[in-house]
């Protein structure tokens, strides 16, 4: 079946009970057994949830994988890798990433005594420098937060079998709508599902999608035991939310390409940094790897912060938020929200500079878009 066939029907066969089209709330926390033996079918929501096991199979079958699990939040999903790591194993990470999981490499991954080293993984060298004798995780992005800068999956999972280590990505900015790392031989797909899948900023979540028997047992753990789970409601809003994935990212890539370019000619602009634009430098990978070039623009203003401070505030439909990836249209300021835990060398190394912002390009109409910007750009 087709993706937009698989978004709507995939694990949301009718209720067998009354026939109902829609998943229902399964909003129990017990079910009953039928034996004391039993050891089949649900039994606690913590465990298994039947709205919760829509919804994993629904996305699973999204990237092209044979396991899904959810998780409270793009976070809980992260930490749950830390528990296929071990006391002295190391990870290489992508330099440009979101900034929760430097906070996770921070201050939870030596915790446990999991070291991390930082590397430009569009440079093959340089990660092939980064890699230890004990290095057990290759952990990607892409396109990166919040810079949008693209990776080859293909090549990175590749080195990551032949040197034998276990290849992450962050798939969150693309979708699977976009890109399939799992097809590229990747062999964990991170997604944060509070932004595009969910699409519609009410959710909180994360998932873990993966085709290997292997980490089925361990990944399983840490969702029961650990028990960061998606409640039924989310579950239910993140299927709701998946049936029109699409079609949402074919608009959200309509209007990013658009105001990119509209962005790139502006006197008021420094440099725009988007996948679909000719001159951003991984343009002819991100042709070759994806689908479309997604909703996120990163945006260098001809200005210092107290300029970028002034075109944030006077903007009227772009709202000055965390989050990303809903229908609605965001700006965000990486320096004091995503990134703000890096010190400013870090971000300074990393490019956040005092003038960047992140547009998440919404659906409405894009001829607003352009006039809410243009009336913000004359106050930078």
């Amino acid at each position: 079946m087709h993706f937009e066939t698989r978004a709507i029907r995939a694990g949301q066969e009718p209720d067998p009970t009354n026939g109902a089209i829609i998943t229902p709330i399964y909003a129990t926390t017990n079910f009953q057994r039928q034996s004391i033996d039993q050891r089949d079918g649900y039994a606690y929501s913590r465990v298994s949830n039947p709205t919760r096991a829509a919804a994993e199979q629904c996305l699973a079958s999204l990237e092209n994988g044979k396991y899904g699990l959810l998780f409270a939040s793009g976070m809980a999903a992260e930490v749950a890798l830390l528990g296929l790591l071990r006391l002295g194993d190391h990870v290489v990470c992508t330099r440009d990433v979101y900034g929760g999981t430097i906070s996770m490499w921070k201050h939870l991954a030596p915790q446990r005594g999991i070291s991390v080293s930082y590397a430009d993984l569009r440079d093959l060298n340089a990660v092939e420098g980064a890699i230890q004798p004990n290095t057990r995780m290759l952990w990607l992005e892409t396109p990166t937060n919040p810079l949008t800068y693209v990776l080859d999956v293909r090549v990175l999972a590749e080195l990551g079998r032949r040197r034998g280590l276990l290849t992450v990505i962050d798939n969150t900015f693309a979708t699977p709508y976009l890109q399939n790392p799992l097809d590229m031989g990747v062999d964990i797909v991170v997604h944060s599902v509070t932004k595009y899948l969910g699409g519609h900023s009410d959710i909180l979540g994360g998932a873990l999608v993966f085709n290997r028997d292997d980490l089925y047992e361990p990944l399983w753990d840490q969702q029961a035991i650990g028990g960061a789970v998606l409640s039924p409601f989310e579950s239910w809003l993140l299927l709701r939310g998946m049936k029109t994935l699409a079609v949402r990212m074919r608009a959200h890539c309509e209007n990013a390409m658009a105001i990119a370019q509209y962005l790139a000619e502006h006197p008021k602009v420094e440099r725009v940094l988007y996948p679909g634009l000719p001159d951003h430098p991984q343009h002819t990978l991100a042709k070759q790897q994806m689908r479309g070039f997604g909703g996120m623009i990163a945006v260098y203003l001809k200005t210092d912060r107290a300029g970028v401070d002034r075109f944030c505030r006077s903007l009227r439909l772009f709202n000055l938020a965390s989050s990303l990836g809903g229908v609605e249209s965001l700006v965000g300021y990486p320096a004091t929200m995503s990134h703000e835990g890096l010190t400013p060398e870090e971000r300074a190394e990393r490019g956040i500079t005092d003038n960047l912002v992140r547009l998440s390009i919404g659906i409405e109409h894009v001829e607003d878009l352009m006039e809410d910007l243009e009336q913000g750009l004359r106050r930078v």
